[in-house]
């Protein structure tokens, strides 16, 4: 990867303008898309005149478009109106975001939950305000970008461990002398799609008394007993455990909560800065949010349709030189490598209609490009099969 060129010229502007420059020299240059229809598989983008169908949102049970839901929001923007008006801690905590936090710390087994705007916001909220200078954060090296910046900022001790290594992480717990260790990690990685070893990482939690905060942003919804999440799906409980799960992936909506034990949670009320200095989300999303959480819970059909997609991808995508990664999830992701051909796949999928992004670093690692495929309850068996067959054919024409 090329890096970026440090500021050094008398105009600031003239040097980013070079950087961007080597970004596109590195096929590393990012642009976003315009999408002019409703989250669905079938899509419309503002610089293409035909519909293309989409394997890239992380719609997970097809919700983002659910009539329920816009049922429920309108009608919520008819109670509540559009805006909160101002921060949790001020006047911007309404009825529908406490029932929201009292139904989804029920709905995990937690004693106590808290709504946050977003999982990135949640995330460099939570961490900051548990360890500081002298504790030791512990954190798989493919964590969500989010993970790393609360770490940075907290300021504990950054300790990373290669991805999924148990011994790996518990030498460096035993060599720790921090009064305070907190174990981080993604449940389901999200460029990876495989999951955390989650009871064996709560077994270490435990050993050396640190707490081990569960990022579900991908396995909230899709996971567990009813979509109960992560911590259902291994059957875990445990006071040392911090559960985070976002609410606009499987849940279709907006948002992110933190459910843990209930002073925990009194803590973050009073010392999570990303909670406290920001105006609260709009309590109509709180009641769609509610009204999710009820698709979600008799959502079974939804996830078994989804988990037969996701066996029929794999049993028929067999591939010779790009390799498909193991994934029992939604996330199915293609590691290519190179980041120029990683691009041209996904331009040639995307001339026949086919909408499936390319990820390079500093996503993922140099030399592991790839293409990642998501799938969705709303997708269809001859959608995949359009998919898979698009796949095969592009991998025999690029050498």
């Amino acid at each position: 990867m090329t890096e970026p060129t440090p500021f050094k010229g008398a105009d600031p502007l003239d040097e980013i303008q070079a950087n961007l420059a080597d970004l596109d020299a590195a096929g590393l240059r990012r642009r976003r898309r315009i999408v002019t229809t409703p989250c669905a598989p079938d899509v419309h983008v503002a610089d293409r005149p035909d519909p293309v169908l989409a394997f890239c949102s992380n719609d997970y049970l097809g919700l983002a478009a659910e009539p329920a839901l816009i049922d429920t929001l309108a009608r919520g923007a008819r109670h509540w109106g559009v805006g909160s008006g101002a921060s949790h801690l001020v006047s911007g905590h309404y009825a529908s975001h406490q029932a929201l936090e009292t139904r989804l710390a029920a709905f995990t087994g937690m004693d106590d939950a808290l709504y946050f705007s977003t999982g990135y916001m949640a995330n460099i909220g939570v961490m900051p305000a548990l360890v500081g200078r002298g504790d030791a954060i512990f954190a798989d090296k493919v964590n969500h970008a989010s993970l790393v910046d609360g770490a940075l900022l907290s300021r504990a001790d950054f300790i990373r461990y290669p991805h999924c290594d148990l011994n790996a992480l518990a030498a460096r717990l035993a060599a720790s002398s921090a009064p305070r260790k907190l174990i981080v990690t993604d449940s389901v990685f999200s460029m990876d799609g495989d999951l955390a070893p989650l009871p064996e990482l709560l077994a270490l939690a435990e050993a050396h008394q640190a707490w081990l905060l569960v990022d579900d942003a991908h396995g909230f919804g899709v996971l567990g007993p009813q979509g109960r999440g992560c911590l259902a799906h291994f059957a875990l409980r445990s006071k040392r455990l911090i559960y985070m799960g976002t609410l606009g992936k499987a849940a279709g909506v907006s948002g992110a909560f933190v459910a843990g034990e209930r002073s925990l949670i009194e803590w973050l009320v009073n010392k999570s800065r990303s909670y406290i200095f920001t105006t609260g989300a709009p309590p109509l999303l709180a009641d769609t949010l509610l009204t999710a959480l009820d698709l979600i819970e008799h959502g079974d059909t939804r996830r078994a349709h989804l988990a037969a997609l996701i066996g029929h991808l794999k049993s028929g995508l067999r591939l010779k030189r790009w390799q498909l990664l193991p994934s029992d999830t939604p996330i199915q992701p293609i590691v290519i490598g190179d980041n120029h051909e990683t691009l041209a796949v996904s331009r040639a999928l995307e001339a026949e209609g086919l909408w499936v992004p390319a990820i390079r670093p500093p996503t993922v690692p140099r030399g592991a490009a790839r293409l990642r495929i998501t799938l969705s309850a709303a997708h269809s068996f001859a959608q995949v099969d359009r998919l898979v067959e698009a796949l095969k054919r592009l991998e025999a024409q690029h050498p």
